[in-house]
């Protein structure tokens, strides 16, 4: 068994890949709660797991976690903004956007948190993120994060560039000097009509950062 787990390393698994392994076990049940007991493998929720960094000797990836854990979804919001080194702070909870009803996770690794956006709205400015050659996950562009942030933080409106602009350096503490924007991915989310205008000024104090 320490050899399957060691195998699938940090990716979670289903309770129906452990039954699998344990088919010649009387209570494949018992023996998943006495590895759980013991360690060997940490409950996500019912009947998700993923093997101990103990077995395998790998980092978990929270952000591959968050994509296991409830989808279709991607990691985005304050957690991508970190991740890309956008925004100063290290977020504990762990965001992601879905098309699905918003949901949490509190779990041994922290707490999950799924936010709904509109179907159109969340099927575009996303990508794979490779950690060395083994896993990849899902998380929003770094333009789309913002997007994202924007659509689903209720009552947040601005009435001119100027406010998008405050909003981003003294809420956000945005690092405009971090990256390159590509604001391609901003004018397409304006276009979907949702806070059309809010996008827009987003998209001119980005391209004003070039």
């Amino acid at each position: 068994m320490h050899d399957f787990l060691k195998k699938c390393g940090a990716i979670p698994l289903r309770m129906a890949n452990l039954h699998a392994v344990l088919a010649d076990y009387n209570s494949p049940i018992d023996k998943i709660s006495y590895m759980e007991k013991k360690g060997e493998i940490i409950r996500l929720k019912k009947g998700l797991y993923v093997s101990s960094p103990k077995i395998h000797g790998q980092l978990l990836s929270r952000e591959l976690i968050a994509n296991h854990l409830y989808g279709p979804s991607y990691v985005s919001l304050e957690s991508a903004l970190s991740f890309y080194g956008i925004i100063p702070e290290r977020t504990e909870t762990m965001r992601s956007v879905t098309f699905k009803r918003s949901k949490k996770f509190n779990t041994a690794l922290g707490l999950f948190e799924y936010q709904s956006i509109p179907k159109d709205f969340y099927a575009m400015g996303f990508k794979q993120e490779f950690i060395g050659n083994d896993y990849a996950y899902l998380i929003a562009t770094p333009e789309k994060a913002l997007c994202d942030l924007l659509l689903a933080t209720a009552n947040l409106r601005f009435t001119s560039k100027k406010s998008m602009l405050a909003f981003l350096e003294y809420d956000l503490r945005v690092d405009f000097s971090a990256l390159k924007w590509d604001t391609n991915i901003v004018q397409e989310c304006a276009n979907i009509g949702r806070k059309r205008k809010e996008l827009l000024y987003l998209k001119e104090v980005l391209d004003e950062c070039f």
